[in-house]
Parts: C-alpha cells; sequence; structure tokens
C-alpha cells in the first residue's frame, strides 16, 4: 500500500481497489473502482471509529443490561403409568414401544 494508505489517515486509492481486485482475483470495471473506493473508506472509518471507543478503562460485557434467569421451582407431579404411555402406541412389545429397526445387528 501507498502512504495514502487508510491506515497512515488517508482515503483509499482506485489503485489500492484494483490491487485489492487482483489480489482476490475480481474482475472490476474502472467505474466500479471508483465506487469501492468510496465504499471502502467508508467502511475503514467506521471500523477505526469502533476501535477508538473500545477503551481499557471499560470492561467487556456480553449484554448491555444485566440478565437474571428465572426458573420455576421443580415440583414432582404424577405421571403416566407405563399402561398409559404404551396405550396409544400402534405397537407395543415387553411394556416398550416397538419401532422398525433400522440399523444391523452391529452390537
Amino acid at each position: 500500500m501507498t502512504t495514502d494508505s487508510p491506515a497512515a489517515g488517508g482515503a483509499i486509492t482506485r489503485d489500492e481497489v484494483a490491487h485489492l481486485a487482483r489480489l482476490a482475483r475480481l474482475a472490476v470495471t474502472e467505474e466500479e473502482c471508483d465506487v469501492f473506493a468510496g465504499q471502502l473508506d467508508v467502511i475503514i472509518g467506521s471500523v477505526a471509529r469502533v476501535g477508538e471507543v473500545a477503551a481499557d478503562d471499560i470492561p467487556p460485557t456480553s449484554h448491555a443490561v444485566p440478565l437474571e434467569n428465572v426458573f420455576r421451582p421443580d415440583e414432582r407431579r404424577p405421571g403416566l403409568t407405563q399402561e398409559q404411555a404404551l396405550s396409544g402406541a400402534p405397537a407395543a412389545e415387553d411394556g416398550r414401544f416397538r419401532v422398525p429397526r433400522i440399523l444391523g445387528e452391529e452390537a
């Protein structure tokens, strides 16, 4: 890159866009180089502003506001008996649901 590179504080040039396009093996027209140069300059400036905000005295956060999980208490409740659970099954065998075999005798 040249001394006019964004890292040095200058705007990205058409030549730099063309160079990046060649590295990425992208075919871009002269008009696209002009458009991309402006767009890339805005993107690089935005990233630089974000970098300025991240200060050492600000602790990292995962959420903007504190979160607290709300759980209901565990309570035992009556469930289905084995007979009730199997009553709607299309097929049952030895107190279990019967399903078609999908695996061979590998085990």
